[in-house]
């Protein structure tokens, strides 16, 4: 025994025996470096210890904003890690010298003891530097007191060395600075425990953290966090944290509450904090200059990068030292060891160098990953924020289509950044590492592989500035394409009814078109650069070797295959580079467009709106002298010296002919249309209710609560003055009843009723209601009129806007609106004496409303309903049993292993499987030449019989001959991704613009918008390249296991089992991978119909001041994307540090099996072959699964599109055998015969057997309350729903047996909703141009429009934007009439056309109508009375069945028509007008 521990003291001292007058008189002595050694293990310990307390116990919760590092800390950390990396780069120099010069390690004393003391400094530094805060107090004060003993006593000894020898050598220095190293953890232990103290007494008792939302923002105790929260440093280092989620994963399949929420730091929420606090910071520092946002986005995550940082340097020094390690393995293979076990300690320092490299290099990934995943849901957020104060003059440049991109693809290509962004200088790190390992073996043709080196690089150069720009070119088109695919989208049903589809279909296939050609340009540039870095190592070798042979360097197995290891090593990195300029510039095009999003004028509502105090103001709303304008430069402001006073209780009344300025008034009382001059003041609560009704998806109860909590009383009493309790006794689910997107599933009637419980639930102070009647019939307008503005409303301050003039006596006060001025503001009476414009206002409506029919008919008792009644009707409803199915379904996904099928319905487009077959085909003769290539080398470079010029050419031959392969596999990848996604493309747009109404009544937009926008733009960039890299990234990983086994086939015993093992955890893996994928796209949608939504209804929700609950709402959505996605590529990282081991495992295994084996056993040269290929394993297989799983994540984007490819179809376009003839129809008769329609399988039916005849040239009025279905019976009329039963037939023809496109083009129609395109007016007008300018003026003429286009300088070519917002409602409504004046249909629809439009108006209307279409059959669906008094018939509905079907004086004789009813309901308060 004692024999044995001399021997040992022998090793390390290089001298026999322990001397303790040395200890005392030699600093630098052995037994002092033992010492030393001692206490760095205890130090270890120590930390082992103190981490280990703390994964087991339960931390105190502190707020976000105090989990960062303070300056102090990262100050330690910086000096701490740099030392400890110093004495690891130090020992290793020592050991690399004393190899060189005496071919032996020993004694080890001075190169242990530095690598050791290094290892031990830099990982006890940042520990407890960076962890001080989460880690228990006690232990952590102890380990910094031993750390600053320890560093006391080493900077003594130190010192007093180098005074004995006079001289201050690199490790003298770093023992002395490790002193003040020490000094600072000590202050970091006792400062972060410190805080922690005052954290959990005051700031968690005090509350002096207040977040966004007003709530307690700590982790709520039901909460299900990740355990990545809680996790330890060991739990964090080995992914240990997500075991349980993988095992719950692949025990069953997740769904969306099985995904634990994200740590409170990494929440949209917190991130968003900490941008603003910074952004103001910054604001303060330079007031007069925009802060930088990239600045400030940085300066949020500068820790975390930092950190990620050291985790990447780690990497690239434990990757560099694979090449030493194998020169000093073929020196010991041939024989020339330094000492005794040289070998086994050489394989052992590869097993730990490889795991070191692995658990550094996951840690980079998985930090990156995550600030990219906070910057996008920054970025989100602000975005959101953002367009919920936008200016008016600002949408018309962002429209909600270019937002939805900015969040979909810019945002989400800024997330994938930071994943790449140490790649910019760890790569050039890893070259010049590279050249001087190929300098110390083939020293001066090194300066050969540096020129070929730079001239890859300058090659790239003007090819990295053509992608920048055609990737600019490329987003800009993508934008152009989908904002014409978010408006088609929006506006089907319109397209529809007009079939008009196919001509939208063709300008977005236009616009792709032009989208396709940038694409292109973006893929083949991005496949020169894939080609040119591929075939860089190639060139390198070709100058190396070439040089090496005119400079007359020896060439040995030793330095060839250092030379090759260290090209294998930087090869990889090399290649990537494509990626990381592709990504650098996606990243730079989308972050300026999101700047310039950012920084676009907003609006300016602060001076308007005050708070209410009742005591001090009697004024609601006061107008002092005001012009407001819609754009800054018009010469003539919107609105002029606008003077208006609203007292609170006073009800104001706004009327005017169309385009007059009565919306652009309310919208200015709102704060929306900026004041150019003048006063306006704004006291009390506001509720708002807009002409075009804004219903959020989700039930009917959450629209009305609209974020107020639920008071039983006031909300039943909400239900009965709205008239809405009826309605919802109808519904399947009551008020719990799912509404579609826009209210799809609602009647416009029953949406405005809506939208004004939503209004008089908020019990505001001031009531603006922008002509809320338009839409629903005269006796609920009557009720509406008296219970709801009369009475609920009679202590609030009203201003109406409305065209029924049977109202107005009841106001205080009427405005009488006139281009953009009030003419006039006085009581009815007073008006109608003073006014000659009030009085044609009014006179108009006693001609349309049709008093001289009126004469003789005797008047019949009104039919109410108690609101006893109604409230014991609801009471009852409450508890019936619900009935058929909610809508809105959750959005589909696949579940479980698909397996190949998506990627067979990639391949399966446009010769995929041949272009892909050429590129894999390709890839694999690439790799067999690189093995050929090293084969030769290995088995001839000792060989004498061959000369260097023979073994260096046929090197390069088959060099160059890969390179042809490889080029042409990137051209193969090119056309595979460009056909795919040419079809793919094709039939997703052909099969949505193809399908029936009832698909878009039941998926919300943002489902459909997410996969033409994100899913198609990653099916377009990403998957070609993510697919040809997957299976080239396999090939060479199955190339590389495959020389290892060859050459030492022993190792076969390990590496098959091992993969085995590989493959099995893959299939684990992928069990849980693929589901948070999936739940990562379905999670997605929610973000973007949440932005869609919000940007359609960003007036109301400003207008009831609600953006705080909505931001709030979009933070939520965000955290709940963000954790699928989280949890996605940690479990990536899982699975890739997992394969990492087992690879070092085999690698070590090889290197075991050479040092067993008798030295004979393998020539110097394949041993060098064997361990370069075994060395690039752990990096091959890392890229072979990383692509495998970039591949599978990016394919369900191909899933997701194909859902919607083959969505059951409408009725064939055109059915040649049975087209109708050119003239039909001719006579216009339209019989209906025992009509039954549902609007799904499974739901009631609405209309219930409807029978009736429409001759030819008639007019015809459908009346009926709201719900009746008289809309749908339009919808059957155009074949929006097919009959369930019975048929049409115009003029002889069943109207089931033609093409839809044959139908619908012969039918004319001005819609409930009108509704305007992007574009000119031109277009609107006539979108197929079909017509001459002259016929267009004319039929401006005809439909009063004339002036107001001849106003604008462009006339024809004005513009009209987003939804038509720059033109009135009733100016809509009157561009649809157009249309219909246009196509002189011979059976023309009015379904409520005339709803938003004056009684004056509408006179002229009716007459042109009757001019224009005198012998067309007419159908006229109204709820104003007087537009079907004229009609030859009137067909009255109730409940989807025909109550009566006359002429409408026959139907006003009997007593009891519903006809006849609602004309007197309508003629009461029409009298009550005069009477008043």
């Amino acid at each position: 025994m004692k024999m044995m521990m001399e021997d040992i003291w022998r090793e390390f001292c290089g001298e026999s025996g322990f001397s303790l007058l040395e200890f005392l008189s030699h600093p630098s002595s052995c037994t002092n470096h033992a010492l030393i050694i001692c206490f760095d293990v205890v130090l270890l310990a120590t930390l082992l210890f103190t981490l280990i307390r703390k994964s087991s116990s339960k931390s105190v919760h502190v707020p976000v904003r105090f989990h960062g590092c303070s300056t102090l800390q990262v100050v330690s950390a910086v000096l701490n890690g740099c030392l400890g990396f110093l004495y690891l780069f130090l020992g290793i120099w020592i050991l690399e010298e004393k190899l060189r010069k005496f071919h032996t390690t020993l004694p080890l004393k001075w190169w242990l003891l530095t690598l050791i003391h290094g290892f031990t400094w830099s990982f006890v530094g940042l520990a407890v530097s960076i962890k001080v805060r989460q880690l228990p107090r006690l232990p952590v004060r102890l380990l910094s007191i031993l750390a600053a003993l320890f560093a006391g006593y080493v900077c003594v000894m130190s010192s007093f060395t180098a005074a004995l020898n006079k001289e201050v050598t690199i490790k003298v220095a770093l023992d002395v600075l490790s002193l003040p190293g020490a000094t600072l953890l000590l202050l970091c232990a006792y400062k972060g425990s410190k805080h922690d103290e005052i954290s959990d007494e005051n700031i968690l008792h005090n509350g002096l953290y207040t977040p966004l939302n007003g709530e307690a923002n700590g982790i709520g105790e039901g909460e299900f966090v990740t355990s990545f929260s809680k996790a330890g440093c060991l739990n964090i280092l080995s992914f240990w944290w997500l075991n349980p989620l993988m095992k719950m994963g692949s025990e069953k399949t997740i769904e969306d509450e099985d995904i634990p929420k994200l740590r409170e730091a990494d929440r949209a929420e917190s991130c968003y904090a900490t941008y603003l606090e910074l952004l103001d910071k910054q604001k303060q520092k330079d007031p007069s200059s925009q802060p930088s946002t990239l600045k400030t986005i940085v300066l949020c995550h500068w820790k975390q990068i930092f950190i990620s940082g050291l985790f990447a340097l780690l990497k690239v020094l434990t990757l560099s030292a694979g090449p030493l390690l194998l020169n000093s393995f073929i020196l010991v293979a041939e024989g020339k060891q330094s000492f005794k076990y040289e070998g086994f300690v050489l394989a052992l320092t590869l097993f730990v160098s490889k795991n070191i490299e692995s658990l550094s290099q996951r840690q980079w990934y998985f930090r990156s990953r995550l600030i990219g995943v906070k910057v996008r849901s920054l970025l989100t957020a602000a975005i959101y924020k953002k367009q919920l104060r936008l200016s008016n003059a600002a949408k018309l440049n962002h429209s909600s289509g270019e937002i939805m991109n900015y969040v979909t693809v810019d945002a989400y290509r800024i997330g994938e950044f930071p994943f790449w962004f140490h790649q910019t200088w760890t790569t050039s790190l890893q070259l010049c590492i590279a050249l001087v390992i190929l300098a110390r073996a083939v020293e001066l043709a090194t300066i050969a592989a540096l020129v070929a080196i730079v001239l890859t690089v300058l090659c790239n150069m003007p090819l990295a500035k053509l992608q920048h720009k055609f990737q600019t070119k490329l987003m800009t088109a993508q934008d152009e394409r989908l904002k014409a695919t978010t408006e088609a989208l929006v506006n089907m049903k319109v397209l529809k009814l007009y079939a008009w589809e196919t001509h939208f279909k063709n300008v977005i296939n236009t616009l792709r078109n032009v989208e396709e050609k940038w694409l292109y340009a973006v893929q083949m540039r991005r496949a020169y650069n894939t080609f040119l870095f591929w075939a860089s190592p190639v060139l390198v070798s070709a100058a190396t070797f070439g040089a090496c042979y005119f400079l007359e360097v020896p060439l040995h197995a030793n330095n060839v295959f250092t030379f090759v290891a260290t090209l294998r090593l930087v090869q990889d990195p090399i290649r990537s580079i494509p990626d990381v300029i592709g990504v650098v510039i996606q990243a730079k095009v989308a972050f300026v467009r999101i700047i310039k999003f950012l920084e676009a004028p907003e609006l300016q509502t602060v001076r308007v709106r005050q708070k209410y105090n009742p005591h001090s103001l009697n004024k609601a709303v006061d107008i002092k002298s005001a012009d407001f304008s819609w754009e800054e430069k018009l010469p003539k402001p919107t609105l002029r010296n606008i003077n208006l006073e609203v007292h609170p209780g006073e009800k104001v009344a706004i009327c005017g002919e169309v385009g007059s300025g009565k919306s652009t008034l309310l919208l200015a009382i709102l704060g929306e249309v900026p004041l150019v001059k003048g006063n306006i003041q704004v006291h009390g609560k506001i509720a708002y209710v807009s002409q075009t009704a804004w219903i959020q998806t989700g039930t009917i109860q959450d629209n009305i609560l609209f974020g107020s909590p639920m008071d039983g009383r006031r909300y039943q009493e909400t239900l009965e003055r709205c008239s809405l309790v009826k309605d919802f006794e109808l519904l399947p689910y009551g008020d719990l009843t799912e509404i579609g997107e826009r209210g799809v599933n609602l009647s416009g009637g029953q949406k405005q009723r809506i939208q004004l419980a939503r209004a008089l639930y908020q019990n505001a102070d001031i009531y603006l209601l922008d002509d809320p009647f338009s839409a629903v019939d005269a006796h609920t307008a009557t009720s509406l009129f008296n219970e709801y503005v009369m009475e609920a409303l009679s202590e609030k301050a009203v201003l109406l806007v409305t065209h029924q003039v049977d109202f107005l006596p009841a106001f205080n006060s009427i405005l009488l609106m006139s281009d953009g001025e009030i003419l006039q503001a006085a009581p009815y009476y007073q008006l109608l004496s003073s006014s000659q414009e009030f009085q044609d206002l009014v006179n108009a409506h006693k001609e349309t409303a049709g008093s001289e029919r009126l004469a003789n008919i005797s008047t019949a008792k009104e039919h109410g309903i108690s609101g006893k009644e109604i409230k014991k009707s609801y009471e009852d409803k409450q508890f019936k049993t619900s009935r058929g199915d909610q809508l809105i379904k959750q959005e589909e996904r696949e579940m479980g292993d698909t397996g190949l099928k998506p990627y067979k319905q990639y391949l399966n487009q446009n010769k995929g499987y041949f272009y892909f077959s050429m590129g894999a085909l390709s890839h694999l003769i690439f790799v067999a030449c690189q093995i050929t290539q090293n084969s030769w080398m290995a088995a001839n470079v000792d060989d004498p019989n061959v000369n260097t010029l023979r073994l260096i050419v046929v090197y390069l031959v088959v060099g160059l001959i890969s390179s042809l392969f490889l080029l042409a596999r990137s051209f193969a990848v090119v056309a595979l991704g460009f056909e795919s996604s040419k079809s793919l493309f094709s039939q997703l747009i052909n099969s949505l613009f193809r399908a029936p109404m009832s698909f878009y009544d039941s998926t919300p937009l943002g489902r459909i918008l997410s996969r033409v926008s994100v899913d198609l733009s990653i099916v377009d960039l990403d998957i070609p390249f993510a697919l040809m890299f997957a299976v080239g990234a396999s090939l060479n990983a199955l190339a590389n296991l495959g020389v290892l086994a060859v050459i030492t086939w022993q190792v076969l015993f390990v590496s098959l089992p091992v993969v085995y093992l590989a493959f099995r955890l893959q299939g684990y893996y992928f069990k849980t991978a693929k589901e948070l994928m999936r739940i990562n796209g379905t999670t997605k949608s929610l973000v973007a119909n949440h932005l869609a939504e919000s940007v359609a209804g960003v007036v109301t929700i400003r207008a009831f001041e609600e953006e705080e609950r909505f931001f709030t709402k979009n933070l939520e959505l965000i955290d709940v994307n963000a954790s699928p996605f989280f949890h996605s590529f940690a479990a990536n990282e899982w699975l890739i540090q997992r394969l990492e081991t087992l690879s070092a495992t085999v690698l070590a295994s090889a290197a075991f099996c050479m040092v067993l084996l008798p030295p004979d056993t393998f020539s110097s040269g394949f041993i060098g072959m064997a361990l370069s290929y075994g060395l690039s394993l752990n990096m091959s297989l890392v890229f072979s699964i990383q692509n495998q799983c970039t591949a599978a994540n990016y394919i369900i984007s191909v899933e997701r599109l194909n859902q919607y490819m083959y969505v059951p179809s409408e009725a064939p376009e055109v059915i040649e055998e049975n087209r109708p003839l050119a003239s039909w129809p001719n006579v216009g008769k339209v019989e209906i015969r025992d009509l039954q329609i549902r609007y799904r399988v499974n739901a009631p039916i609405v209309l219930r057997g409807i029978s009736c005849t429409f001759a030819g040239g008639h007019k015809i009025g459908i009346v009926g309350r709201t719900g009746s279905g008289k809309t749908t019976l339009i919808g059957a009329l155009f074949r929006l729903v097919e009959p369930t039963g019975g048929k049409i037939i115009v003029d002889g023809i069943d109207i089931s047996t033609i093409g839809l496109h044959d139908l619908r083009s012969r039918f004319g129609i001005i819609p409930q909703d009108p509704t305007l395109f992007n574009g000119t007016v031109r277009y609107n007008l006539d979108p197929l141009s079909q017509h001459s300018d002259q016929e267009i003026w004319e039929v401006l003429g005809k439909c009063q429009l004339r002036e107001a286009v001849q106003e604008k300088e462009e006339g024809l070519d004005s513009l009209v934007v987003d939804d038509g917002s720059n033109w009135s409602m009733g100016q809509r409504q009157l561009f649809c009439l157009g249309r219909a004046l246009l196509r002189r249909s011979r059976i023309l629809v009015l379904d409520e056309a005339t709803a938003s439009i004056d009684n004056a108006t509408d006179m002229i209307l009716q007459k042109t109508i009757r001019t224009e279409f005198a012998d067309c059959t007419v159908i006229t669906v109204a709820h104003r009375i007087p537009t079907v008094m004229d009609c030859t018939m009137v067909l009255a509905m109730s409940n989807g069945q025909v109550v009566e079907y006359d002429e409408p004086m026959a139907l006003m004789k009997r007593d009891d028509s519903l006809f006849g009813k609602l004309v007197k309901e309508y003629w009461s308060h029409s009298q009550s007008a005069d009477s008043n």
